[in-house]
């Protein structure tokens, strides 16, 4: 009986997501939570795709742009600003953090008003600074790993569980750690 409500409540979510982005591929699921915080925000999901976990975009011209074969884990937050691409066959684990901005100003003072402002929906998005995501075809982003703003994840990648990315991965390698370091290239 459980497993039927699960089944059902997913289909419901599934729907409920559907139409809060632009694009759907076929046989793509959506088993998660969708912030479109402007209506003009794009979010596409190609074909074969299963999304769980959260994705947030921010500003008029957000695009979160996952293509096919993705898999997004739950807990997982992607937010976007300016833009995050993730390509086919990519798989991002659980409880992993994708932001493509700075959340707020890094001057202290331009921050004091951020919490009345963001529960106002009045944000100060352009003092706010963002760089383009890319994570490349066949990457691995394993669990509870940050990628953070102006990074590209190379093909065939693999970002170690807990690691901090905070410059480009080189394609068919594996980096771990906090800044994330190359370890060793994979195939």
């Amino acid at each position: 009986m459980f497993n039927k409500l699960v089944k059902i409540y997913k289909k419901i979510l599934h729907f409920v997501n559907v139409k809060k982005i632009n694009k759907i591929g076929n046989n793509s699921s959506l088993v998660c939570r969708i912030d479109k915080r402007h209506k003009n925000a794009k979010i596409c999901v190609g074909n074969d795709c299963l999304i769980n976990g959260r994705l947030v975009a921010e500003i008029e011209n957000s695009l979160i742009d996952i293509k096919d074969n993705v898999f997004i884990g739950g807990n997982t937050i992607i937010d976007c600003k300016q833009e995050i691409i993730i390509e086919d066959n990519v798989l991002v684990s659980y409880e992993c953090v994708i932001f493509d901005h700075d959340s707020h100003s890094i001057i202290s003072s331009e921050r004091k008003n951020d919490l009345n402002d963001f529960k106002n929906n009045s944000l100060k998005w352009g003092k706010v600074k963002s760089k383009k995501i890319l994570i490349k075809k066949n990457a691995w982003i394993c669990a509870r790993s940050m990628i953070l703003k102006g990074v590209t994840i190379g093909e065939g990648s693999i970002v170690a569980a807990g690691s901090v990315v905070t410059e480009d991965v080189p394609d068919y390698s594996l980096v771990a750690g906090n800044p994330a370091k190359f370890i060793k290239e994979v195939v």
